[in-house]
């Protein structure tokens, strides 16, 4: 037996009927919601991340592909860590670029927030930290929720490195998006920039804290002091 029919059926063990109900619930996936149709079988990222540790070395980049194509949540979640894992212990720039490209062609199976805040920084952030990033720019004017979340979230890398620009320049163009995922995973960006800069925040927040979403400037300000945030929250 294959080593992806041997997973196949560890997930199929590992799946809880009631944590599918919860995780059902709690990740919208009702007629109408940001989930809308997707599935969960009831597996925590404990045992996914337990998972990664026993195949990512087993599976091939393609077969990794083939479970990212999976109807089912925690499949995604977990082909996606399994090339998070990848990318990190690989030297080979080749397959870095593999494994971003393949990321990219391969969006509409990151189809939840969860599957981006966890694996958008540590591929596509990483491998645009020496690299154009024109292609952030193109993500966050795209149609797609998803894409538009990573283009913000993949900054996070750059934000730890000190680089703050993209993250300005995307969350600009986030601005006035309608939905609060965006405005969430915006105002968790710029709060991560006030971290390392707190000028930087406020100077950001100076020119469009009047126009920015409730949501993402609360966001923002989490860690700022009380008066700040009272001055920043105070509408005009």
């Amino acid at each position: 037996m294959g080593k992806l029919q041997n997973l196949y059926i560890e997930l199929e063990m590992g799946a809880d009927k009631e944590d599918s109900i919860h995780l059902q619930r709690f990740f919208k996936t009702s007629k109408g919601e940001y989930g809308e149709g997707d599935i969960f079988v009831g597996i925590r990222i404990p045992q996914l991340r337990s998972l990664v540790k026993k195949y990512y070395k087993e599976l091939t980049i393609d077969q990794t592909i083939k479970l990212l194509h999976s109807r089912f949540h925690e499949y995604r979640m977990l082909a996606l860590l399994i090339l998070v894992k990848k990318f990190e212990i690989s030297k080979d720039p080749k397959e870095h670029t593999k494994i971003y490209n393949l990321y990219l062609t391969n969006t509409k199976y990151i189809n939840n927030w969860d599957l981006v805040d966890v694996t958008t920084p540590n591929i596509v952030g990483k491998y645009l930290s020496d690299k154009n990033r024109k292609i952030l720019y193109k993500l966050a004017t795209s149609k797609n929720l998803w894409e538009q979340r990573m283009a913000i979230l993949a900054t996070a890398t750059f934000i730890k490195n000190g680089e703050f620009e993209d993250t300005l320049g995307i969350a600009e163009i986030l601005l006035n998006h309608p939905h609060d995922l965006i405005h969430k995973a915006v105002g968790w960006m710029l709060r991560e920039v006030g971290k390392k800069d707190i000028k930087t925040l406020y100077s950001f927040l100076e020119k469009h804290s009047k126009e920015m979403p409730r949501t993402m400037l609360r966001y923002s300000l989490e860690k700022v002091a009380q008066q700040k945030k009272d001055k920043y929250m105070r509408k005009p």
